[in-house]
């Protein structure tokens, strides 16, 4: 996988298995990435990952010119591959190892930007819509095939990428 702009742009990363995690293709973070520069100032931005994978979300964010980005995870594969790409960046992410359901309400912090994509069909997206209320996103991105209830929250825009959405909320 590569980074798609910024000033890590072109720097390669590695993805885990497959059987582990499913990356956001480049088309898919490039539009996201384009999304958000039209509603925000990444300078004075902060960012979280709820479901890392290979981190590059993280990594996107910073080459972008996010203040700072937090990147959670919780699969050991997953994280030994995130520590290793995380190894050839500065800055880098700050990485948290854990549920991230469990994490975010105890963190006690605010982020600008939450981007939820776990696996598809883990039936979570609620759950971590509940979870990151403590931590107060101005936008809110999920990455879904399947319906996601939305309540309490207000759709920005939404974009279909083959089977699957992008969905900014507020």
């Amino acid at each position: 996988m590569i980074i798609t702009a910024g000033k890590f742009k072109g720097q390669k990363i590695t993805a885990p298995d497959e059987s582990i995690t499913r990356p956001t293709l480049s088309k898919v973070r490039m539009g996201i990435f384009n999304t958000l520069q039209a509603m925000i100032d990444f300078e004075e931005s902060t960012f979280l990952d709820m479901f890392a994978g290979s981190g590059i979300m993280g990594l996107e964010a910073l080459s972008r010119g996010f203040k700072q980005a937090c990147a959670i995870e919780k699969h050991p594969k997953a994280v030994k591959i995130i520590k290793s790409n995380f190894k050839h960046f500065s800055p880098v992410p700050e990485l948290l190892i854990g549920d991230s359901l469990k994490i975010i309400p105890k963190l006690n912090r605010k982020f600008d930007v939450i981007y939820i994509d776990p696996p598809y069909f883990s039936g979570v997206y609620e759950q971590s819509l509940e979870a990151i209320k403590s931590a107060a996103a101005n936008i809110i991105i999920l990455e879904h095939v399947t319906n996601v209830d939305f309540s309490g929250y207000e759709v920005l825009k939404q974009k279909k990428y083959g089977n699957k959405f992008i969905t900014y909320l507020k």
